[in-house]
């Protein structure tokens, strides 16, 4: 097993499927009258958040206290970081009060894998600016094959500001490792530059969509809805926005977004995800989050589930 969760790259097929494994074992953990296991009892957990956050906090959180781990909640706000304290200085102090684990969510990419440098307890990364949400797209794999049953040869579906997304990032690789195909739809401005520009290089072909090694890209929703058995909406990210993406947000729900015409169009099995926080009525409908369709609250519960195997499977369970 992995010392540190920084990155889907992390994650080879087995050490994924051993974690969706081992979070389906956890799973039944809540359905029991008493939510408690005893794996890491006597271990602490860190929650280190540079950026607001409900799900993610509150599910790591949940995850450490449903283990029986100590759990410290550390917010930037109201801390010494207020004060000028850089991260390194923080992580000498967590260090120092001997923290097993650390759960970073930092709005500087990369800035989990410098706190794995400064200390010897595992560190997971809870979202770092626009890089890597790596337990996000553990949970949206679980979610996808608890409902469909598999993840490979799955045609997923990522859609809206993929520029932005450390969501859609985290899926791309894990996905692909998994052995789903991903493609990715939006505006031309908010698909990664890097993605677009390889994907157009390898092959360019009709309905306006291009062929990478790894993904997908197109810019007509439509086109690929009939052939989806996963659309993943993605949120407009509006706070990291300085210049004009798009017209406006009128323009953009009627190009890209998610609607009950559009969700009509997919195959009869398929499903609809969003990482949440969702903005109703642009990236998708309330018609469409509100269906059975939509695992949305699926994925939070999942959540829990795979977050207690990420941190079993780091701290207590390397040796199981």
């Amino acid at each position: 097993m992995i010392r540190h969760l920084l990155s889907g790259a992390d994650l080879d097929a087995a050490t994924a499927t051993r974690i969706l494994d081992t979070a389906a074992e956890m799973a039944t953990v809540a359905g029991r009258e008493v939510k408690k296991l005893p794996a890491l009892r006597g271990r602490t957990v860190v929650n280190l958040f540079y950026e607001d956050s409900t799900r993610t906090r509150i599910s790591f959180e949940a995850a450490a206290k449903r283990l029986s781990a100590d759990v410290i909640n550390f917010s930037a706000k109201g801390s010494s970081v207020a004060k000028g304290e850089s991260l390194k200085d923080t992580a000498l102090t967590l260090q120092a009060m001997g923290a097993d684990a650390v759960v970073v969510r930092h709005p500087a990419s990369g800035a989990p894998h410098r706190l794995a440098e400064w200390v010897d307890g595992s560190v997971v990364n809870a979202g770092d600016g626009t890089h890597e949400h790596p337990t996000q797209a553990l949970l949206d794999a679980y979610t996808m094959r608890s409902r469909l049953g598999r993840l490979a040869g799955l045609s997923v579906t990522v859609v809206g500001d993929v520029l932005h997304s450390r969501v859609a990032r985290s899926n791309v690789l894990l996905l692909s490792t998994l052995g789903a195909k991903v493609t990715l739809v939006g505006p031309p401005t908010l698909i990664p530059v890097d993605w677009a520009t390889r994907a157009a290089a390898a092959n360019t072909s009709g309905g306006g969509a291009a062929q990478s090694p790894d993904i997908t890209v197109c810019y007509d929703l439509d086109a690929v809805l009939p052939t989806s058995d996963v659309v993943m909406m993605l949120r407009v990210q509006r706070e990291r926005m300085t210049d004009s993406y798009f017209p406006s947000a009128r323009e953009y729900a009627r190009r890209y977004g998610l609607d009950g015409q559009r969700m009509r169009r997919l195959p009869e099995h398929a499903i609809v995800m969003h990482p949440g926080p969702m903005n109703r009525g642009m990236e998708i409908t309330p018609e469409v989050a509100d269906s059975a369709r939509s695992t949305i609250v699926e994925q939070v519960t999942n959540g829990v589930s795979v977050r207690m195997a990420v941190l079993y499977l780091l701290l207590g369970g390397n040796n199981a």
